[in-house]
């Protein structure tokens, strides 16, 4: 076999990798409407004494949060609110610990992938 077919066939194979409609080093676009697209945080902080607050930060900026927050309040007896940080983005904040309650709700209702779902806290 002569180095110059060799050649050829090497160049024949690397113009059909060529004719593929992906771009290899393009980023891979996510159509899921609604699921989160980076970690979604779920933290606690300790504010004084027994009382506690419960952050979950990073969910989709499309999802209806008043909605979320409404269903949370009223599934698991707290009360909340919704922050909107420029830095970190939305926000919603809950009374207590709620961390285990709302991971639950959050996995149950479809709005978060279970390895992009992130616990903090003691």
């Amino acid at each position: 076999v002569s180095t110059q077919s060799t050649w050829d066939f090497f160049s024949f194979m690397v113009d059909l990798i060529n004719f593929q409609d992906k771009d290899p080093f393009a980023e891979d676009k996510d159509d899921t409407v609604g699921l989160a697209h980076g970690n979604v945080h779920i933290r606690v902080q300790q504010r004084n004494g027994r009382k506690s607050i419960t952050t979950v930060q990073g969910l989709n900026e499309e999802l209806d949060l008043k909605l979320i927050l409404k269903e949370i309040k009223k599934n698991f007896c707290c009360n909340g609110s919704i922050v909107t940080d420029p830095e970190l983005g939305t926000i919603i904040q809950l009374q207590g610990d709620q961390r285990e309650n709302v991971k639950k709700f959050l996995l149950s209702e479809g709005l978060v992938e279970k390895n992009k779902l992130k616990l903090h806290g003691f």
